[in-house]
């Protein structure tokens, strides 16, 4: 049964990190304080303290330098939330740094942040920051989190401004994908903030607290349907705030200012010009009391993946090209004039002639003298031709035919040098077909795609009036092939041999630090080729930065009509090359 919708605009406000133990903590509808302790506002009737709750300890007192387990070593504090802690540390042990959330033992507060802790580390998915220990010793709580020195939160993204609409896009579908997953596994988060969405350097969205920041705060859910609500909700402000660089409720909230509260909860749209209207509606169908355009509210992850799969796909720009540096011809100084003239490019000397005989007396002697000299003249013009023609001959210094090293199958191919390191085919571990959604369509034949043999191929279904795979549902997220590197390494391109003309696709890449082939296109975060309909060979352009993967995917949105039936679609892979 899918809950209400609000009756009022307005959201009550999520405590920050760094709220002090005496300031009241404000929910959402759906999460409320699981232990009803803290302070409220005076207008408001006061929680009930149940007699058996434990009191709230304050935060255990540590210092920069102290170690913890005999192991930890904390290095800076990032919290100070009255109960609990939070510190950066070093993990002596395995020369790492790490996260520590340290709390006093003895009440329910503690107990709760242990077992959402325990519950999140089972989980296992890489979209989430992983919990490393959780352990309860004397007087002492201590919760070990994964630490990313290169990731970003979402907050400090938007405090230059709102998102590219690309960017706004991978957030919000990367979210919704592992808030999705969660909630099938029975965990949700509660309390989603800018502060708990970390942007990677490769482009991966990764969510941090998973569970156990709620218990942390006092937060529980009443059920699983006011708990999607509450996530699906969180989701919605953070893409609202991407979107317009607003929070939208009328508390100033995470640094950004708030919606008036006369103007409401509105789509983004009516806030900022220029807001992608599929972005804007996704927020309108979340956020709003009564979405425009008639549309459908959204009230869970699994609800808003669905919709976000069926938004068209946002472009992202297109990637710098690679452009070779010019280098200016060397110059010299002339000292008659002072100025400088190009010098002047070498050339091959011209054979000296050789020694003429000694003269004959005579006729004789004139008339050989005469005929050694034409020969000599004849000999030198056509030296002086085919150096000339060796010169012209000749190819660019600039550029030199290099060979490419074996590739799948161990063919070789030659290829004209484009860069100062000199291309090559990566070697392809495996591979794997791309079905997120549904049932693989041809799986036993996605060997036929990297054996090296253009005549053999990964051929799809058919499918029927439709070119976006029969607009099934099972196939909203197309199609193609993941192919694993074995390794993590530097790739600059693709190069495609496909059965048919007339595909979309794209090529995507994996973050470096992707564990396992990802099972959603949102995780490929790394774009190597935009999307675009090819022929039957496609050599993507050369990126001007490597990206750094194991994880490779040729995704294909849209089939070709098949040539004596225009109603049916089929599409394939005939052959996938990976450029180093």
């Amino acid at each position: 049964m899918a809950p209400k919708a609000p009756q009022s605009p307005e959201r009550p406000a999520v405590p920050e990190d760094g709220d002090s133990p005496t300031e009241p903590v404000e929910t959402t509808e759906s999460a409320k304080p699981a232990d009803a302790v803290e302070p409220v506002e005076p207008d408001e009737p006061a929680e009930p303290v149940e007699p058996a709750a434990a009191p709230l300890l304050p935060a255990p007192v540590r210092h920069s330098g102290d170690r913890i387990a005999d192991r930890y070593r904390l290095e800076e504090c990032l919290t100070q939330a009255g109960v609990f802690t939070s510190w950066r540390a070093v993990d002596e042990k395995l020369r790492r740094a790490v996260g520590i959330h340290l709390l006093a033992s003895g009440h329910q507060r503690s107990k709760d942040a242990v077992a959402a802790a325990r519950q999140a580390a089972l989980l296992g998915d890489p979209r989430f920051v992983q919990v490393l220990d959780a352990v309860e010793e004397g007087e002492l709580v201590y919760i070990i989190r994964e630490w990313l020195p290169d990731a970003t939160d979402l907050g400090t993204l938007l405090a230059d401004g709102p998102l590219e609409a690309y960017e706004a896009y991978q957030m919000v579908r990367q979210v919704t994908d592992a808030l999705a997953a969660a909630h099938r596994k029975g965990l949700s988060h509660l309390r989603l903030t800018p502060s708990c969405v970390l942007r990677s350097d490769s482009g991966q969205y990764r969510i941090n607290g998973l569970a156990m920041d709620a218990a942390l705060h006092g937060l529980a859910s009443e059920d699983r349907a006011a708990a999607e609500l509450d996530d699906t909700r969180a989701i919605g402000a953070l893409l609202f705030a991407s979107l317009t660089h607003r929070w939208p409720y009328p508390e100033d909230r995470h640094g950004l200012q708030g919606i008036p509260k006369a103007v409401g909860v509105v789509p983004p749209e009516q806030v900022k010009a220029g807001v992608h209207r599929g972005l804007s509606d996704l927020c309108s169908r979340i956020l709003c009391e009564t979405p425009v355009r008639h549309l459908e509210p959204l009230t869970s992850p699994q609800e808003l993946a669905r919709a976000i799969g069926q938004l068209p796909r946002i472009k992202q720009p297109e990637p710098e090209p690679l452009v070779l540096p010019e280098y200016p011809t060397t110059t010299y100084p002339r000292r008659d004039q002072g100025t400088t003239v190009p010098l002047p490019p070498r050339r091959a000397p011209a054979p000296l002639p050789p020694t003429p005989p000694s003269a004959l007396p005579g006729r004789t002697g004139k008339a050989l003298k005469w005929g050694i000299s034409l020969v000599l003249l004849a000999a030198v013009g056509l030296g002086s031709w085919g150096t000339a023609q060796a010169l012209m001959d000749k190819p660019d210094s600039g550029s030199s035919q290099l060979p490419v090293t074996a590739g799948v199958g161990g063919a070789t191919s030659a290829s004209p040098q484009t860069s100062a390191s000199a291309q090559h085919l990566l070697k392809i571990s495996g591979a794997s077909e791309f079905s997120p959604l549904g049932p693989p369509i041809q799986a036993d034949q996605v060997p036929l795609a990297i054996d090296g043999k253009t005549s053999t191929a990964w051929i799809t279904s058919e499918y029927q009036n439709y070119a976006n795979f029969g607009n099934l549902s099972s196939r909203a997220d197309g199609s193609g092939i993941v192919v694993d590197l074995g390794s993590v390494q530097s790739v600059s391109g693709v190069k495609l041999t496909l059965p048919v003309a007339g595909q979309n696709l794209e090529v995507l890449a994996a973050p470096a630090d992707a564990t396992s082939a990802p099972t959603s296109a949102g995780a490929f975060s790394q774009r190597i080729a935009n999307p675009k309909v090819v022929g039957t060979t496609f050599d993507s352009p050369l990126l001007a930065t490597p990206v750094r993967t194991r994880y490779v995917l040729i995704h294909i949105t849209s089939l070709p009509a098949e040539t004596n039936n225009p109603s049916a679609y089929r599409g394939g892979i005939s052959e996938i090359q990976i450029v180093g």
